[in-house]
């Protein structure tokens, strides 16, 4: 299809593979080797098929035909191609022909091998964002849908036959760019697809020959490409993206690429004129599809200038009161892949909107959203969904966000022409911020037992505290944070070592942390009861019993934690028993209930040395249940205990 040659790319130079040419086979592939580099994908395609027809094949004629198809939007035929290149040169297809292929497998709705594709994709590189992307997002067709539906399409009458795309807002009417009667020659027909130069479009809906499509002038529309633009609000300054044009010449970088620059045009007297191209265009690399900034005072583009993470990436600039421009600024690897970003749209409450394949969509390009009201460039990106995105190229979307009306282009099935533009009306507005409900408890982290009151906080990246809560009665904390960016969740209360846990940005699905505090230190000094201190339940020991029960052992092991977190702590067990039987047989009892305590510790590896044990029988009972007395069985079980005396 016709759009894909106004996106930008970075030239792809492949070695010729060595296979049995003949010496006019040899010619052949010289040509449309030299077709491809030049980006004339439409000749290149001719005679690769007419080489490969001929029973001659390699991996680099499969590659560059593949790719002559994938820039075209062809997509079914480049599917079919990028299958014979795995299938009979597996070695050479290289993570960048995975991703393709698995690209125009979702194109032509094949989902299934398009997901083994892109495994394979995965598992082929190590530090692609893409790869990251899609491993975080493996469920990315089921997010889609949920944001589908949301749109009408409604009819554009100004389509044609040839290709109508990049809408833009002019006055209460469009501007747009199209193939349709240009005027030219075949022999100005653009290479890379066959098709006629572009020019620029406008309809005028609020003058007196409203509907009516009128022509931009010369001054504007040249014998080569025009295509995205942009106005300023008062309708007096006109940005556009044009081939690299000067003085009824075009100029081609060394490799003989023309590549694509944005100007500046001012309306005077009704006329366009002052045209000039901007500072950070440059002949060696493309520079197109400009965006203004709500306020106008920061122009968006796609380039691929220096400092691009992939074919193509959006980048800034300031615009300066004296119109200059500032150093453009690359708006990072969230929004930008190693593939394409390009087409961007900045509406009034500072949502940009932008096209992508590198992000996860339904196959070519879709359209992508993300907050930009805070100045942050790292808020979550949002697929738009269905049916504003389909399985082909989807993009230059603009929408009016007070009218809720809006514009895109596509190359899908039931239009007129290559590109058709289409209008929409937003029935429901799409959900840009992310909010994730983080919740659990805080423990200690010996006993196990709940912290009440314990301040639970969110601190961004920048170290800067967002919101907090305490824990309530149960030791239970909720909170709901910003899942666009990444957040610190930290627990923290008295006497206890802060712990907390990093959330990545993420696609706000419940959370639940369960944090577990250490103690900074044993705050008690000699003759202390650890086993109160640490909130430890009592150690009870069965009537005329003496090992460690079942229950027990849970509190011991504590005691033990407990130890083994502070090596210089040393403990007396005071062991206690009722005033049931003799009270010489209790206080026997009584040490042996001691020494069983001390020696299940130290087959748990406490040392020996730090432990002490004695047996106190019925002399300290906490209780009036004394010889004679009538008690229950329960009031006789509290005096059989164990108590932990911190000696040092």
């Amino acid at each position: 299809m016709i759009k894909i040659k106004y996106i930008l790319t970075l030239v792809i130079l492949l070695w010729l593979g060595v296979t049995a040419y003949s010496q006019e086979d040899n010619k052949l592939v010289t040509k449309a080797n030299a077709k491809y580099e030049n980006y004339s994908f439409s000749p290149a395609i001719d005679i690769y098929k007419k080489i490969l027809d001929k029973g001659y094949v390699s991996a680099d004629l499969l590659k560059k035909l593949g790719n002559s198809y994938y820039f075209n939007s062809k997509y079914p035929e480049a599917a079919e191609i990028y299958k014979r290149l795995e299938a009979e040169y597996k070695t050479e297809m290289s993570p960048e022909y995975y991703f393709r292929y698995a690209q125009t497998l979702k194109s032509i709705g094949d989902y299934k091998n398009s997901e083994k594709a892109m495994s394979a994709f995965i598992k082929a590189t190590s530090n692609d964002l893409r790869a990251s992307v899609y491993k975080s997002e493996k469920d990315y067709i089921k997010e889609i849908e949920k944001n589908s539906g949301r749109y009408e399409l409604t009819s554009f009458k100004y389509n044609s036959k040839y290709s109508e795309f990049a809408p833009s807002f002019y006055n209460e009417g469009i501007i747009f760019s199209s193939d349709r009667d240009t005027g030219n020659f075949a022999r100005y027909r653009s290479t890379w697809n066959a098709k006629d130069f572009l020019d620029l479009y406008k309809v005028d809906a609020d003058s007196a020959s409203a509907n009516k499509v009128f022509k931009f002038d010369k001054e504007i529309n040249t014998r080569l490409h025009e295509s995205t633009s942009i106005t300023t609000k008062d309708g007096s300054t006109l940005y556009f993206t044009r081939n690299n044009f000067v003085d009824g010449k075009y100029v081609k970088d060394e490799k003989g690429v023309i590549r694509l620059k944005i100007f500046r045009a001012k309306l005077i007297d009704g006329i366009w004129t002052n045209v000039e191209e901007l500072s950070i265009n440059s002949d060696a690399y493309s520079v197109a599809h400009p965006a203004l900034s709500s306020d106008e005072k920061t122009l968006y583009f796609a380039s691929d200038m220096p400092g691009t993470l992939g074919e193509s990436d959006i980048f800034k600039v300031d615009i300066n009161e004296d119109g200059t421009l500032g150093k453009p600024i690359n708006l990072g690897n969230t929004i930008n892949t190693e593939a394409r970003e390009t087409f961007p749209f900045v509406t009034s409450k500072d949502v940009l909107y932008f096209s992508s394949d590198g992000h996860p969509g339904l196959g070519g390009l879709d359209v992508f959203a993300t907050s930009i009201s805070t100045g942050s460039l790292d808020g979550f990106v949002t697929n738009v969904g269905r049916p504003i995105n389909s399985k082909m190229d989807d993009f230059t979307f603009v929408f009016n966000e007070d009218t809720r009306k809006g514009y895109f282009a596509s190359n899908r099935p039931g239009g007129l022409g290559g590109d058709d533009i289409y209008a929409f009306i937003e029935n429901k507005a799409l959900e840009l911020n992310c909010e994730q409900l983080v919740s659990g408890s805080v423990r200690d982290k010996i006993t196990n037992e709940v912290l009440v009151g314990a301040t639970v906080k969110v601190i961004n990246e920048d170290n800067q505290e967002i919101i907090s809560t305490i824990t309530d009665e149960d030791g239970h904390y909720s909170l709901s944070i910003d899942c666009n960016k990444g957040n610190f969740v930290r627990a923290m209360t008295h006497g206890y070592i802060p712990s907390e846990e990093y959330l990545e940005r993420s696609d706000a699905k419940a959370k639940m942390i369960d944090f577990y505090l250490e103690r900074d230190s044993i705050t008690a000094g000699f003759g202390d009861d650890l086993s109160k201190l640490l909130q430890l339940s009592t150690i009870y020991f069965d009537f005329d019993k003496y090992n460690i029960r079942q229950d027990s052992e849970i509190e011991v092991e504590k005691v033990i934690a407990a130890m083994e977190k502070y090596p210089s702590l040393k403990i007396k067990v005071n062991s206690h028993t009722d005033s049931q039987g003799k009270d010489s047989y209790n206080l026997w009892l009584s040490q042996k209930r001691a020494e069983a305590t001390v020696n299940y510790m130290i087959s748990k590896g406490i040392a020996k040395e730090r432990l002490q044990g004695e047996g106190f029988g019925e002399t300290k009972l906490i209780n009036n249940c004394v010889n004679g007395s009538k008690c229950s069985a329960v009031e006789h079980e509290l005096n059989r205990r164990s108590e932990f005396i911190i000696l040092e």
